[in-house]
C-alpha cells in the first residue's frame, strides 16, 4: 500500500475513533432509561429548527452515503456493506463511513489493473429502497 494511501487510512481511522467517542459519550449521557431512549431522543430531534435542521442533514447525508457505499462496495466487492449502512443507523454515520472509507482503500490498493465494474444485486436495489423509505420517512418526522 502507498505511504499517501495509509495516511489516508490513518486519517480515516482517527475520524472513526473520535466520532465514536464524540456521539455515544453524548448519547450515553443523554440516555437515563433505556425503555424510552429511541423513543425520547427521536423526539427531541424536533425541539427547534437548529435540532430538525442538523437531523434532516444527516439523514440525508445517510442516504447519499449509502448509494455511494453499496456501489462502490459491488464494484471493488468490498465485504459486509450492509453492516456499515446498519451500524451507521445504530452507531453513528460519522464512526462507520470513515471505517468504510478504508476498507474502500484497501480494496482500491488491491483492484489496481483491474476491471472493477459495478454490478449491484436485487437485494442491494431493495435495501437502497428501504434505506430511501426509512431516511424520507425519519425527515417528515422531524419536519412535521
Amino acid at each position: 500500500m502507498t505511504r499517501s494511501r495509509k495516511l489516508l487510512c490513518l486519517f480515516y481511522g482517527l475520524v472513526a475513533v473520535v466520532a465514536l467517542f464524540a456521539t455515544w459519550s453524548q448519547n450515553l449521557t443523554y440516555s437515563g432509561n433505556a425503555v424510552t431512549i429511541f423513543t425520547t431522543f427521536w423526539t427531541d430531534t424536533k425541539v427547534n429548527a437548529a435540532s430538525r435542521s442538523i437531523t434532516v442533514d444527516i439523514g440525508l447525508f445517510l442516504l447519499a452515503a449509502t448509494a455511494f457505499m453499496v456501489t462502490e462496495a459491488r464494484k471493488l466487492r468490498v465485504r459486509f456493506v450492509w453492516a456499515y449502512v446498519v451500524l451507521g443507523v445504530l452507531v453513528a454515520i460519522s464512526v462507520t463511513f470513515p471505517l468504510f472509507m478504508i476498507a474502500r482503500e484497501v480494496r482500491l490498493e488491491k483492484a489496481k489493473g483491474t476491471d472493477a465494474s459495478l454490478a449491484l444485486t436485487a437485494a442491494d436495489l431493495i435495501g437502497l429502497a428501504l434505506t430511501t423509505g426509512f431516511i424520507l420517512g425519519m425527515v417528515w418526522f422531524t419536519l412535521r
